[in-house]
């Protein structure tokens, strides 16, 4: 479980095995690199492909909550860690 307060978020990372996050209380917002931003609430569940570059985090005013199922990768690292989100990039409009 992950627990993100208001305005929180991740950096820019990917998952050499995938990751699935589903939102089990408050509002979130996600965004892959190049894609609109989105609103995530309890209840949803976000699949993401291995490699693929994104962040994910609270709305600006709500706190969030979310389970993540990933794997690790043949070395062991479950996660490549890229550049902070900017606060540009996290207050686009949702798509």
């Amino acid at each position: 479980m992950v627990h993100f307060t208001p305005g929180a978020r991740t950096a820019w990372h990917t998952h050499p095995v995938g990751q699935i996050i589903y939102v089990t209380e408050g509002v979130g917002c996600w965004q892959r690199r190049g894609g609109p931003v989105e609103m995530i609430r309890p209840g949803d569940r976000v699949f993401f492909e291995p490699g693929e570059e994104r962040w994910h985090g609270a709305a600006p005013d709500r706190f969030m909550t979310h389970l993540v199922m990933q794997e690790d990768d043949d070395t062991g690292s479950p996660v490549a860690w890229g550049t902070h989100v900017t606060d540009a990039e996290y207050d686009q409009q949702p798509g």
